[in-house]
């Protein structure tokens, strides 16, 4: 199939571990459902997270391209940009960063490893200024002999979702192992790729379970249709007959909170609850709100206590080094 002959380099520790979460379920209550997380958080790559996968395969493009210098934009603390910057460091490229500050510009968490990856950080105020000065900053490079490729926000492109539909193939051996047949997978859902990788890879190995996100942003437009529509260009890079439509796309907007990287009440519990049961870290910007979601829905019953469902844990704990003693203090 194409997705086995699609150009990729390796920058993923692969397979991630399928871990059930005892203690968590336990702490949940009686009525928790057996959950498993997917630790994408330990990809390996500057940290880990679930944007290693997408790199693989856009990075691979970036070389088939010729270029020299990888561009992507963000927030000042994304984790796409962190691991763009670690990717070009990998793959002997440069990097080029255009963050947004809606959030402040303090130099830690992901904004200081940006830095020690030897990124090119270029700061704007506000996500509306950053596709313009993406091309500014692209044209300036290429007057100075470089070759940049430009890398959509989040890696949220056909190629990058791939990374996901790989995955998919990963998981659905670590299920048949464990003898697992689950009828949910959580995920945060900001740009879509992963979402949409997900929900074409659940598709291609009939998984028993929908694929559900967590927005962690509020939508501009209609989420749903813009996930479907790349889970079409996906499924057609990858030669797959398949297409998909907005009631292919499960997308729970109510755990978004005030805005994008502001910190949610539910956010904080999951970070702490998992923290304290597991050892394991979520991010407040994204994970920690995908979490709240499931927690939530297992709350009010909406998951039965003999389901079993999968989180995926897509990284992001560089973060918590931003948000400081705001997360212990914070009810």
């Amino acid at each position: 199939m194409a997705l086995a002959t699609m150009p990729r380099v390796s920058l993923c520790a692969l397979p991630t571990p399928l871990q059930r979460v005892r203690n968590f379920e336990q702490a949940l209550g009686s009525d928790s459902p057996r959950i498993y997380v997917k630790r994408d958080d330990l990809t390996g790559l500057a940290m880990g997270g679930n944007k290693a996968r997408k790199l693989e395969y856009l990075v691979a493009d970036a070389v088939v391209a010729g270029a020299t210098v990888l561009i992507t934009e963000g927030a000042v603390q994304s984790n796409h940009a962190r691991m763009t910057a670690a990717a070009a460091a990998a793959a002997g490229m440069k990097s080029a960063l255009v963050l947004d500050t809606r959030n402040g510009d303090a130099v830690a968490g992901n904004l200081l490893l940006d830095h020690l990856f030897g990124a090119e950080v270029h700061l704007v105020a506000e996500p509306a200024e950053r596709a313009e000065k993406m091309l500014a900053v692209a044209k300036a490079l290429s007057e100075r002999g470089e070759t940049p490729y430009l890398v959509p926000t989040g890696g949220s492109v056909p190629i990058g979702a791939t990374g996901y539909v790989r995955a998919s193939l990963e998981l659905a051996d670590q299920l048949v192992e464990a003898g697992e047949a689950p009828v949910r997978l959580y995920a945060a859902s900001g740009s879509l790729g992963t979402q949409a990788g997900l929900i074409v890879g659940a598709a291609m190995v009939s998984a028993t379970y929908e694929v559900h996100g967590v927005a962690v942003s509020h939508a501009s437009s209609p989420m749903e249709e813009r996930c479907a529509a790349l889970c079409d260009e996906t499924a057609a890079l990858l030669g797959l007959r398949q297409r998909f439509s907005a009631k292919d796309v499960i997308l729970h907007p109510q755990f978004v909170g005030e805005a994008y990287g502001i910190r949610t009440k539910g956010g904080l519990e999951a970070i702490r609850l998992l923290a304290q049961t597991e050892g394991i870290l979520l991010d407040p910007v994204y994970s920690a709100k995908a979490m709240s979601g499931l927690i939530a829905h297992v709350r009010d019953h909406t998951i039965r206590a003999d389901d079993a469902v999968v989180f995926l844990h897509t990284g992001g704990s560089p973060a918590l080094f931003a948000h400081g003693e705001a997360l212990l203090v914070e009810a």
